[in-house]
């Protein structure tokens, strides 16, 4: 029953996995690289690079979780961050094709208030207290 449950939550973040895998295989076509961990393929390098490099909303950062996609600078920015990813790979289960836009409401709701909108966003928050543990 538990492997049924896994592979509902798997076509569930499907939408999102396809936005990741397309920006991985951008990465592989420019020279980044790309492994299997688990439920989740990772990818770094590339075009990858880049786009956590210079894309609005995500530039900077180290990694970025879409579906069962987890996007990093390098290899070893996934491995430091991969137990924090993967509690979003969950949520993507749970959430499926409306975390994305769940996770943006509370960044805008969270900007009006100014408050920090990634520290603060119930998601990162998550991930961060499910990471320590």
């Amino acid at each position: 029953m538990a492997c049924f449950f896994k592979a509902l939550g798997i076509l569930w973040a499907m939408p999102w996995t396809l936005f990741g895998l397309a920006i991985g295989l951008l990465g592989l076509a420019t020279g980044g690289r790309c492994r299997r961990k688990g439920c989740t393929l990772e990818f770094w390098g590339g075009f990858t690079s880049w786009f956590l490099c210079r894309f609005p909303l995500v530039k900077g950062v180290v990694a970025i979780t879409f579906g069962h996609v987890i996007l990093g600078r390098d290899s070893q920015g996934l491995d430091r961050v991969r137990s924090h990813e993967l509690v979003h790979v969950r949520q993507y289960e749970r959430w499926g094709p409306l975390l994305v836009p769940a996770y943006l409401v509370h960044w805008v709701r969270l900007v009006i208030q100014r408050r920090d909108p990634y520290r603060e966003n119930p998601f990162e928050r998550q991930a961060f207290a499910e990471d320590k543990e």
